[in-house]
């Protein structure tokens, strides 16, 4: 076979072939052209920092040497990429190839020519590496992710209270249950996913810049007399909108991302669990899916319309969770001061969020095409008398009539029963005043779903 070029459909990740529309807006952020932007911005603001200390060798930069400076991260192109890839085909080394490419930008002004040994001062790479992780990984939760979830949860919101009121048979272990309703269901995953986006939305990005192994020996060695340690939490904090962490080795030990990625992990848990209950109320017909012109559903039976929006998202979770949970349990385990497992697990976050943005794009495009089936829920609900077991054993135990609960079981376990089934048996309950039997009488199972309807409507997130 001859060699195949590069394109989406040869791409051997369908995140960069089949889905890579859906993935525009990470591309930028989580992307190796977006580790290399984020290292010149580290190098810049770790550089114009340096310049204004008071170093007798280092003059406060002109305002022409920081906005050039700046432009250079402003202005990353992937050609610029490009030429730092370049360099690194000789020096082996990725960060020190940011490194000479930013040298080599000097040569436009001569202030920053002099200057060019402070560029990367007593710097190790993981300085530069954990706060550009930091920074591309603040932003594409901040940017794409959390605003992916306010829509899916707006929407689940909104559905909620549409639905408010709409009757619809539960099961439990998956037998008929207590009727509830179809708004109170989705509010109750649209709740626990506003829970998990507060949790992921709470994670501090941390990041350290303090030398080979943490202790500033370099800087200290050049400048004795600088407070290091209050110098670089300036430039995390101030210029860079970093937390700082103060006591690490060589690696920040990445305990923020760890919980940060069990969090994302815990969000895409709960749309797994969406995901198949739609799939199986699509099942039972309490959902219908909208068609468009045109689409197939089976290629052999045509009456099929697949609930495959759900059904990728459970799959693209599953995929995102397994990359989640290994970095999780991987990325705060370093042999010593450090190795370089955890660089190259770091490579694969934007595989994680990429596969964790096409579950959530998957279920929202599934709730777009979602309508409820009113006949079939009442249909079900109709079939279904025996629910109102519980709430006449319960009226039962009210007035002190004896053996409520054996009573009812004997009527209706293990077998349906009719209204006249249960209109009779009301009949029989001397014991229960009159007018609470004919209140009981009154009942049916549609009508038995308790304050479902008041929770949906009152549901907001964040309340």
């Amino acid at each position: 076979m001859p060699a195949a070029t590069l394109c989406p459909l040869t791409a051997l990740s369908p995140l960069d072939g089949r889905y890579a529309a859906r993935l525009d807006a990470l591309r930028p952020l989580l992307s190796e052209y977006g580790l290399m932007q984020r290292r010149v911005q580290v190098e810049v603001e770790w550089f114009v920092a340096l310049s204004d200390a008071g170093f007798a060798e280092f003059n406060p930069l002109s305002e022409a040497a920081r906005g050039l400076l700046r432009g250079l991260v402003l202005r990353f192109s992937q050609a610029d990429a490009q030429a730092i890839k370049e360099i690194e085909k000789t020096t082996n080394h990725d960060v020190k190839a940011v490194e000479y490419w930013l040298k080599q930008r000097f040569d436009k002004l001569p202030e920053l020519k002099a200057a060019g040994e402070f560029v990367h001062f007593a710097c190790t790479s993981e300085d530069i590496n954990n706060t550009s992780h930091a920074l591309m990984l603040g932003a594409a939760r901040d940017e794409v992710l959390l605003p992916a979830l306010d829509g899916l949860i707006a929407t689940l919101t909104q559905l909620a209270h549409d639905q408010a009121a709409q009757p619809m048979l539960a099961r439990t272990h998956g037998q008929t249950a207590s009727p509830t309703t179809v708004g109170k269901e989705v509010a109750n995953v649209a709740a626990r996913l506003a829970r998990a986006r507060a949790a992921i939305a709470a994670v501090k990005p941390l990041a350290k810049m303090n030398g080979a192994v943490g202790n500033y020996n370099a800087h200290l060695a050049a400048y004795p007399d600088v407070d290091w340690e209050a110098f670089s939490r300036r430039v995390v904090e101030q210029r860079l909108g970093l937390a700082f962490n103060p006591l690490t080795i060589q690696i920040e030990p990445h305990d923020w991302m760890a919980e940060l990625f069990d969090a994302v992990a815990r969000a895409n848990t709960i749309l797994i669990d969406w995901a198949r209950d739609a799939w199986g109320y699509i099942s039972l017909g309490y959902f219908g899916q909208k068609t468009k012109a045109g689409e197939i559903g089976s290629s052999t039976m045509p009456h099929k319309v697949n609930p495959i929006d759900f059904e990728n998202a459970e799959g693209n979770f599953g995929l995102a969770n397994a990359l989640l949970t290994h970095m999780a349990q991987k990325l705060p385990v370093s042999r010593w001061q450090r190795d370089l497992t955890d660089s190259t697990v770091l490579r694969n976050v934007g595989v994680a969020f990429g596969y964790t943005l096409l579950g959530v794009d998957g279920v929202a495009r599934g709730l777009t095409k979602l309508s409820v089936n009113r006949e079939a829920l009442q249909a079900d609900l109709d079939a279904a008398w025996e629910v109102l077991a519980e709430p006449i054993q319960t009226v039962m135990r009210r007035y002190g009539a004896a053996n409520p609960y054996e009573r009812l079981k004997a009527l209706t376990r293990g077998q349906r029963i009719t209204q006249q089934d249960i209109l009779a048996f009301i009949d029989t309950l001397t014991e229960v005043p009159a007018a609470e039997r004919e209140r009981l009488k009154a009942l049916t199972p549609a009508g038995y779903t308790g304050a479902a309807a008041a929770l949906a409507r009152r549901f907001e997130p964040g309340a």
